[in-house]
């Protein structure tokens, strides 16, 4: 009974019904779809800017998905108290000069569940953030495009492991810069709950029957040396869910141009997640720079 309810908290797809829409902010947009790598069909708004430079936002796990966060449905006990919206920062975005590709992971939002029909916190993800590249490449009036990938959270693990994988983003030369919003390894996470040994273990084991391998086993900062953009890591300094020394440990194995940007901001998680959409300047200015 443990094991089953620990894995269906980080593993269980579709826990966050999509609830935003660019209608909303007056934003020109397609509903698009694509596939990933092994061809799972993703879902997702290609919001209209200019034609030379494209963001990818690739959305944090498990109770998101491309339009952001919202409390409704999650519980008495919730880590936020507002909607954070993405449309936010893509409108910001867009008024600038940027184009905008919001999708949803495989298993979240619309898009179809993929072979593994769980959660995997990034390596089957990888699949899609490659996806959504390849999506945007192919698009007649991008081709000459400089793609900046916005990843966010599990988004970031995501577009680690694609460094990792054959034929890995690192192949992808219009890919120019990355902006990776507080990378965390699962590992980190369930420790820095407090989660007891147990309950960890119980986990660990529904969990491993499911994908075929322990969320605890795959570690992305294996390929982090693999990333050849300068990057730009954001990490809020205050966040309870995490382990500082691991980000550290992400930065410094960067081996390409980059930014530690350590936020002094609200202690919760998702502070910094809000944070994306209130200061989109701060963000863009990186693009700005090496698009």
């Amino acid at each position: 009974m443990f094991g089953n309810m620990i894995s269906n908290m980080m593993t269980k797809p579709y826990q966050s019904p999509l609830f935003d829409s660019p209608e909303a902010y007056g934003l020109d947009y397609e509903n698009v779809e694509f596939p990933a790598t092994d061809g799972t069909i993703l879902r997702g708004w290609l919001i209209k800017g200019g034609t030379d430079k494209v963001i990818v936002e690739s959305h944090f796990g498990v109770q998101c998905n491309r339009g952001g966060w919202s409390p409704e449905g999650k519980g008495p006990i919730k880590p936020w108290k507002e909607d954070i919206k993405f449309l936010r920062q893509a409108k910001h975005f867009v008024d600038n000069g940027y184009s905008f590709l919001m999708y949803d992971l495989r298993g979240h939002g619309e898009s179809d569940l993929g072979p593994k029909p769980w959660v995997s916190w990034g390596p089957e993800e990888a699949k899609d953030v490659l996806g959504a590249v390849d999506y945007i490449s192919g698009r007649p009036e991008f081709a000459n495009a400089s793609i900046g990938l916005l990843s966010i959270c599990m988004g970031s693990g995501a577009t680690t492991y694609s460094y990792g994988l054959e034929d890995g983003m690192q192949t992808r030369k219009n890919v120019k810069a990355l902006v990776a919003v507080q990378p965390l390894l699962y590992s980190c996470f369930v420790d820095a709950l407090g989660m007891p040994g147990f309950l960890q273990r119980a986990g660990a084991k529904v969990t491993k029957e499911r994908l075929g391998f322990d969320l605890a086993e795959p570690n992305f900062l294996d390929h982090v040396p693999n990333i050849n953009i300068p990057t730009m890591v954001v990490q809020n300094q205050n966040d309870p869910w995490t382990q500082l020394d691991m980000v550290n440990d992400y930065y410094n194995r960067l081996n390409t141009t980059k930014e530690l940007k350590m936020l002094d901001i609200e202690k919760s998680r998702f502070a910094a997640y809000n944070w994306v959409g209130t200061n989109a300047a701060d963000v863009q200015a990186w693009f700005d720079k090496h698009l």
